[in-house]
């Protein structure tokens, strides 16, 4: 396993992480759960990813009774939680029960240690930013948090680069700590975080980044190749229609099945060379991979292997072939 430092600060997460979105509580149990924890932390996985909406609750505690049962040494693994969604569900939530108040925050934070099982948590996201409060109730609720010790850093997701600035303009002002890392969707279809809005705040901040869907909820695996859904593939699941008529369109397909033929003559596979194409990315902290079998994750951390493959010659083809690069305003 290879270690990266989180943005400016000096904690190392794995090159390749662990997600529990979807598939924790949804897709399988306590069984399956630790049999894929516990050969991931054996294969040098560090950090795992979690979240107070996943499965509303569910997930946490799934994650937390394996965690428990492991009895791994706290200081060797990484454990995360997002507030945002809540946990009660859309049609069940009530107000304050959701969103990034003082209240809200500091409330969801000692849910998540509850569900996890867990003294404190190491990483901490907002979820998605709240337009009705403000980022400066935000920042000094999460500056609480870290003063008493239950949260060690804290984050965004799906922030706009101007959100991030302004939580760290707010943090500079109180001299307090302000947002250490970023998770946003990145893969060779959504790139436009990662490779445009945030250049800036990685130059002058060096914000960290724990990247969620590296493999397009499963289209860069080539799965999809044949236009089918698979037999228990996230996409084919009840309410996650959204996702298919997001991914599964004509155009993004052929693409896939032109960077399939690159992979072949790379001897890798689709999975690989799209996580390895991640990877390529230094301002990439961690991969966080969202496997539900021992095989893919099996698959997947050869794509550490693979990067070498990607020569610059590799990378213009592939390139040519998805041909969604962001187009950088000219200064």
């Amino acid at each position: 396993m290879q270690y990266r430092r989180l943005g400016n600060s000096g904690l190392k997460l794995s090159a390749l992480s662990f997600g529990s979105w979807v598939s924790f509580h949804k897709q399988f149990d306590d069984k399956k759960a630790e049999e894929l924890m516990s050969f991931a932390y054996d294969q040098g996985v560090n950090f795992f990813d979690n979240a107070e909406t996943y499965a509303l609750g569910e997930s946490e505690n799934m994650m937390g009774r394996v965690l428990k049962k492991k009895k791994w040494d706290r200081t060797s693994y990484i454990v995360s939680s997002k507030v945002y969604f809540g946990w009660h569900g859309d049609k069940f939530n009530k107000p304050n029960q959701t969103g990034l108040s003082r209240k809200h925050v500091i409330e969801a934070c000692h849910d998540a240690m509850k569900r996890l099982q867990v003294d404190y948590l190491d990483l901490y996201y907002c979820h998605r930013p709240d337009k009705e409060t403000p980022i400066e109730e935000t920042v000094l609720a999460m500056n609480t948090l870290i003063q008493q010790g239950k949260i060690l850093y804290w984050g965004t997701s799906e922030w706009s680069g101007v959100e991030i600035m302004e939580a760290h303009r707010v943090a500079e002002k109180y001299r307090i700590i302000g947002p250490t890392m970023e998770q946003p969707q990145y893969n060779l279809f959504e790139r436009a975080k990662m490779e445009n809005e945030y250049l800036r705040i990685f130059s002058e901040i060096g914000l960290g980044t724990t990247i969620w869907s590296p493999l397009a909820t499963g289209l860069l695996s080539g799965k999809y190749n044949e236009g089918k859904v698979p037999k228990g593939a996230r996409l084919g699941m009840k309410g996650f229609e959204w996702l298919a008529d997001r991914w599964l369109t004509k155009d993004k397909l052929d693409k896939v099945k032109k960077l399939a033929s690159v992979a072949e003559s790379l001897d890798i596979s689709m999975a690989q060379l799209s996580l390895a194409w991640c990877l390529k990315n230094p301002n990439v902290s961690s991969v966080i991979l969202g496997a539900t079998k021992k095989e893919q994750l099996i698959d997947n951390f050869k794509s550490l292997d693979a990067v070498e493959k990607l020569t610059p010659i590799v990378m213009e083809k592939i390139e040519k072939i998805v041909g969604t690069k962001p187009i950088l305003p000219a200064f």
